[in-house]
């Protein structure tokens, strides 16, 4: 594996995309492509996987190592950027932003919650999961299923049935 893994502050990020100086300087290779890039509100820190032909490779059963940045003495003449990134190992904000909740999905979501019984939603699970409603059992259902698998087909949707778990998918209109 020849990737590193590269942690910034949420706030450092933002300065970057925004081309503000930054204080930090790095020797990061010419070819560094971007592969992941999360976000952990828990701790504010953005971690970014990347890869390199440059980077020493490293076996797949190690941990990912991490790319060190060294911060700069702040002065006032403007600092080097972080890295020189190629434009097309950008994702594209439209990608991120459909992986994002919506709020028009959630309200489609409880639009079809709203169509099972009151009886049948203490025992569903309703999620949303890309262009879906997933709806699971929270227990066992028994003479439920049937009732439950009908109000489903009705909404268009179809029941999945998985190795550990099963659920029903109803597509979003």
């Amino acid at each position: 594996m020849k990737i590193r893994i590269i942690k910034l502050t949420p706030e450092s990020l933002a300065g970057l995309l925004q081309g503000k100086a930054s204080t930090f300087t790095s020797t990061l290779p010419s070819d560094a492509e971007i592969l992941d890039i999360k976000l952990d509100l828990f701790t504010k820190q953005v971690s970014m996987v990347v890869r390199s032909d440059s980077f020493e490779d490293v076996a797949e059963t190690l941990p990912i190592p991490e790319f060190n940045l060294s911060k700069t003495a702040e002065s006032k003449s403007a600092p080097k950027p972080v890295a020189a990134i190629k434009p097309q190992a950008m994702p594209e904000p439209k990608s991120t932003i459909a992986k994002l909740p919506q709020p028009q999905p959630s309200r489609m979501a409880s639009k079809m919650e709203n169509e099972f019984s009151p009886e049948q939603r203490k025992l569903l699970g309703f999620t949303v999961k890309e262009n879906c409603v997933v709806v699971k059992p929270v227990m066992f259902l028994k003479a439920e299923w049937e009732d439950i698998n009908e109000v489903v087909r009705s909404l268009g949707g179809k029941w999945v049935k998985g190795d550990i778990i099963s659920y029903w998918e109803i597509p979003m209109q």
